[in-house]
């Protein structure tokens, strides 16, 4: 077991220093349909003799309903035994090969991923372990009742954190009644009704191979691709795909939102309901926000609020497209006393940027900075199986990578200025702020001040 863990990490080391050198091409995805529905992507990476496996359900906290945190709880106990083997057994299982086991989830999609080294006898027992797991999860009630408590106790965590307070209240009041609305890990009344049967239903309802995707990735070749593919496809029930969620309603007006917090600096957030996978102004809105508030010191947002003023350690802002609108968000931290005057500058910067724009060589060393380091981004299979999950799971075109650096390249300023010009909003911002109250923040745009 030790030689195994030892070859694990080498193998690891030493894809690192391959691939750096043989990436400068992006992966070839291919694509097909197993006979019970699920939806295949593989990317062969012969360097190494490793294979990562992922499934990616449409089964993420947007579908929890009124069980709110079940779709996290389900997740979390994937790794809790099957009807073959405890958790202890199970994580022997794994481990005994060299394999690593994983499963989360989000808002939009849950998975349940595996690592494995393509020694036969190895990765014969660490994929017929995985396929036990896929098939025989067990939720057993001791371990049920072992994560509810974690939860609560996490809950009552939160709430000393104005990080984790400022975030539900954003979301909360980004989305309404939206399902992206609602926490992923849930609440106290959610969580203290939950039944062990709940995610016995969940994952019955939503685990399935119609409304999933598998990625492969490794040292495997089409034909054996395909026949790993469907020995996995034939452990899921056919099922249905899951509905789908409603559209994101944009904001109709500005909104301040003030939660009182015994902290010395009030956390910020700022923002409305951006963009969604698949969006034909994404990637210039991506690059724009590279140089407003995505690339660090470099960064206006940073200078301005920082650099030039002291206001904040840190300040960023990024999109976060998801299925349907997720949120450009702007966040940073200031002392209390400094609250005003950091929401000024940050939205004024917003402002400008979103009427003049980068200047040529700004977006030209955005461009340079993005396309520069693409290659190491997909440069392990961790990295290509990410994408190609996220491509599937959204639809995106197999092309996505091929193109993504010639895509950044051909975007003209003009174009990143008409569309920020068209998709941002800042006259109809949702500002969260958590912290001690000194003053009454300024917002001559705000219509609306809610005091939590």
């Amino acid at each position: 077991m030790i030689i195994i863990k030892r070859l694990v990490s080498a193998t690891l080391l030493i894809l690192a220093v391959v691939i750096s050198h043989n990436s400068v091409a992006a992966p070839k995805i291919q694509h097909w349909i197993s006979d019970n529905g699920l939806a295949v992507y593989y990317v062969q990476v012969p360097e190494l003799p490793m294979i990562d496996l992922r499934l990616t359900f449409d089964a993420g906290s947007a579908r929890d309903g009124d069980k709110l945190g079940v779709a996290r709880l389900t997740a979390a106990m994937l790794d809790s035994g099957t009807k073959n083997l405890n958790a202890d057994q199970l994580a022997e299982a794994f481990e005994s090969v060299g394999a690593n086991f994983s499963s989360g989830s989000a808002r939009d999609m849950a998975w349940v991923t595996l690592r494995t080294l393509t020694l036969p006898d190895e990765q014969q027992k660490a994929i017929a372990t995985w396929m036990d797991v896929l098939k025989n999860v067990a939720f057993p009630e001791k371990d049920f009742q072992r994560l509810i408590k974690q939860s609560l106790v996490g809950l009552q965590a939160e709430k000393q954190s104005p990080a984790a307070i400022a975030n539900k209240a954003f979301y909360k009041h980004l989305y309404g009644n939206h399902p992206y609305a609602f926490p992923q890990n849930g609440n106290e009344n959610t969580i203290k009704a939950m039944k062990v049967e709940d995610l016995k239903a969940y994952y019955a309802r939503y685990f399935v191979a119609n409304n999933g995707q598998l990625a492969i990735v490794g040292a495997i070749k089409r034909p054996a691709a395909e026949a790993l593919a469907k020995q996995i496809a034939s452990t899921l029930p056919s099922g249905e795909k899951a509905k789908a969620i409603p559209a994101v309603k944009p904001l109709e007006k500005s909104e301040l939102i003030r939660i009182e917090f015994p902290s010395s600096q009030s956390h910020i957030m700022i923002g409305q309901p951006g963009t969604k996978r698949g969006d034909k102004d994404y990637f210039a809105l991506y690059l724009g926000n590279h140089g407003l508030g995505g690339s660090g010191f470099t960064s206006r947002l940073m200078k301005e609020v920082r650099v030039k003023r002291g206001l904040s350690y840190s300040v960023y802002s990024y999109f976060m497209s998801m299925r349907e609108a997720g949120p450009f968000l702007l966040g940073l931290q200031t002392k209390n006393s400094q609250v005003d005057e950091a929401i000024k500058v940050a939205t004024n910067v917003v402002k400008t940027f979103q009427k003049e724009g980068a200047t040529k060589e700004q977006l030209q060393a955005s461009k340079t900075n993005i396309t520069g380091g693409f290659p190491l981004r997909t440069a392990s299979n961790d990295d290509i199986i990410g994408y190609i999950a996220m491509i599937g799971f959204y639809g995106l075109p197999l092309d996505y990578l091929d193109t993504f650096t010639e895509t950044i390249n051909k975007i003209s300023r003009d174009k990143v200025v008409d569309a920020y010009k068209r998709r941002l909003h800042p006259d109809k911002f949702l500002t969260v702020i958590v912290g001690k109250k000194v003053e009454q923040v300024e917002n001559k745009d705000a219509k609306k001040e809610t005091v939590q």
